[in-house]
């Protein structure tokens, strides 16, 4: 029960910090994603490894936005093969083929989850919609991202047009475990920083009058119906809908 309780204690404190330290990015963050809203844009959203995790929570999510495209190939997924998966974010080359099919452009904003920030994929998606003119957005370990090796020449968080530090500590796992540590804080922490995110654009919209394209779960009443018109405006622009 201590030790719970202890981790717990942790992870909210963890939630506290991110929450406190982004209100500036997270405000500018918000304020970009209603701007491609007004434009009829989308939010493109890449991640690899244990990071397409915060992808899928961006995606055909009850209460997300259906303007998400998710940007990413499944060998990145370490259910196809854990060490294989690492391999991959680390080689060159996969993120502009994956961009030459999504065709992002200046009306568009880029997500980009990555812990450390400093693997050729993600690093080479920011090279690659900055090339394109679309803004992007990291979120990012910042203390993590310092500390480790910059595999790509450059790091993710030099690259973004704005940085949402989830204050993640290096190595992710934060709660001891006799020689090693547990409890790593970067999904949740992610997860949470997204959905501050979507409460400020929800604001903006109210204000601004524009309605939010938002998913509806399939298993509630209406739902469906709801979700219809949706698949209907986007699929051709997101084809894995």
């Amino acid at each position: 029960m201590a030790s719970s309780n202890g981790f717990g204690a942790r992870m909210r404190g963890q939630l506290q910090e991110l929450e406190g330290h982004n209100a500036a990015e997270l405000d500018a963050a918000a304020d970009l994603v209603h701007r491609v809203l007004e434009r009829d844009g989308l939010v493109y959203a890449a991640g690899s490894g244990h990071s397409l995790a915060l992808v899928l929570e961006t995606f055909y999510r009850a209460g997300g936005l259906a303007c998400v495209y998710p940007v990413f190939h499944p060998a990145l997924l370490p259910l196809a093969g854990g060490q294989a998966s690492t391999l991959l974010e680390r080689a060159g080359g996969l993120a502009d083929t994956l961009l030459a099919q999504a065709s992002p452009g200046e009306g568009d904003a880029a997500f980009i989850f990555s812990n450390s920030g400093v693997n050729p994929f993600p690093v080479e998606l920011a090279k690659g919609f900055r090339r394109a003119g679309t803004p992007v957005v990291a979120v990012v370990s910042v203390p993590h991202m310092r500390q480790a090796p910059a595999r790509a020449g450059v790091r993710l968080g030099e690259l973004a047009d704005h940085v949402i530090d989830t204050r993640v500590p290096y190595g992710d796992a934060a709660y001891p475990a006799g020689g090693s540590d547990t409890g790593a804080l970067s999904s949740l922490a992610s997860v949470y920083a997204w959905n501050l995110l979507l409460a400020r654009l929800a604001d903006r919209a109210k204000e601004s009058g524009i309605e939010l394209p938002l998913w509806t779960s399939a298993n509630v009443e209406g739902g469906e119906r709801r979700n219809a018109d949706l698949f209907a405006r986007y699929r051709s622009r997101i084809p894995v809908l």
